[in-house]
């Protein structure tokens, strides 16, 4: 009777571990449609891409000057934050590249270049990524500047700058919780996760 009662018991748990599998199972894929009718009901309640490449590229581009800022003032960390700069070129709205590609950007960096070079001792230090992201968009060769920056190269290289943020930030913190519980830990943390938005929602619009 015993190894029966335990083939039984044996036979109920295998039944019930097959399906909790099969529920999960299911609902990953009800959870995979939902996500397909979300990006569907976004593109066309958005008109189309622009939805993504414009509202969510001011989205990460105001993340990032955020996170800019952050590292200029209270967030003195050893992480290279210096990555900031290429993607905040690579998500700079086009009004605002524009802008600073044109005849005001070309003053801005010659105005820098003039401070730096003979007034050094007066050059502020919270104005070096600045004066280093203007330079950079107004130098820039056409192939960043016109291709890249449109393309899926430059979303590729805005993920991968966020994903190295992100893993520096948590490694810093001493983990992934304590990234949310020490001083300016949130605020930090959500910057930077909103640094994915926008190329992981060009990457999701691109498999559709």
């Amino acid at each position: 009777m015993a190894p029966s009662f335990l083939a039984m018991k044996a036979g109920a748990a295998s039944g019930a571990s097959e399906a909790a599998q099969a529920l999960l199972e299911s609902d990953l894929r009800e959870l995979g449609m939902a996500a397909r009718k979300l990006a569907n009901h976004a593109i066309v309640l958005g008109g189309g891409l622009g939805f993504g490449r414009h509202f969510l590229k001011w989205l990460a581009f105001i993340a990032a000057v955020y996170l800019l800022v952050l590292d200029r003032t209270n967030w003195k960390t050893n992480m290279l934050t210096g990555l900031l700069v290429p993607y905040i070129f690579f998500t700079l709205p086009g009004v605002l590249f524009s802008l600073v590609r044109g005849e005001v950007g070309a003053w801005i960096a010659f105005v820098v270049v003039i401070l730096r070079l003979f007034f050094p001792r007066h050059f502020p230090d919270w104005l070096e990524l600045p004066g280093s992201l203007i330079l950079l968009t107004v130098v820039a060769p056409s192939l960043f500047a016109d291709h890249f920056r449109n393309d899926l190269v430059g979303v590729f290289i805005c993920l991968a700058i966020g994903c190295y943020l992100l893993q520096e930030h948590i490694r810093v913190s001493g983990g992934f919780r304590e990234a949310f519980r020490k001083a300016n830990g949130v605020s930090n943390t959500i910057g930077i996760v909103l640094l994915f938005v926008y190329p992981v929602w060009v990457l999701v619009l691109w498999l559709l």
